[in-house]
């Protein structure tokens, strides 16, 4: 499976497929494909670290364009404060929502952050998210996708395509495969955040 480009990945579709007059069909395969990932896959290259300010008297900042989920946020004070998530249910039923001052808890709200107590002044946050890797196209020869998983790129892409040839049978082969390397990934990704020699723990000696 040796692809690295967009172009590449075409060619390869279209062999598995073994079909030649596919070339306008495949790029919405992939497209589709790649919609996919961006719901179901969360792995450490896939984050992101960006900034944003607040402003006093307004309890919402906009969400990165690229924003998919997010991590970690944090204000930028002395000593830096984590925000905590709320879901929209727990964040209003939360008697600081009216209050003004350092923000504690924000939840999501459309395309939109919203934080309690209310901003008393601009405040700098730091956010750790899972972002959208921008598509693949003739004009973007590759993508986080393609350089970490392409094997999911390619069973996404013909699992798309065989609804549209009617090729019922195969869906099942193809979703298979994609749902064993989406598990295998996440369990890669999962070990990768620990260490792989053994915790020590060093007790210091009282003289």
């Amino acid at each position: 499976m040796a692809f690295n480009s967009y172009s590449d990945l075409k060619t390869e579709i279209a062999n598995y497929l073994g079909r030649t007059d596919l070339a306008s069909q495949i790029p919405t395969f992939i497209r589709l494909a790649e919609d996919r990932l961006r719901r179901e896959l969360r792995i450490r290259q896939m984050l992101k670290q960006s900034t944003a300010n607040t402003t006093a008297g307004d309890s919402t900042v906009g969400l990165p364009s690229d924003f998919l989920a997010m991590k970690e946020m944090y204000i930028n004070t002395t000593p830096v404060a984590t925000l905590k998530f709320q879901v929209p249910s727990a964040f209003f039923a939360n008697a600081r929502v009216t209050d003004s001052g350092l923000p504690v808890n924000y939840t999501l709200l459309g395309s939109e952050f919203q934080f309690a107590p209310i901003p008393d002044a601009s405040y700098s946050l730091r956010m750790i998210y899972y972002y959208k890797p921008d598509y693949l196209s003739d004009s973007n020869s590759s993508n986080l996708f393609l350089a970490n998983c392409p094997d999911l790129l390619l069973y996404g892409s013909l699992a798309e395509a065989e609804p549209y040839l009617m090729n019922d049978e195969r869906i099942n082969t193809w979703a298979s495969l994609y749902q064993r390397g989406l598990e295998a990934l996440r369990g890669s990704d999962d070990d990768s955040e620990y260490p792989s020699s053994p915790l020590t723990i060093t007790l210091s000696s009282k003289g």
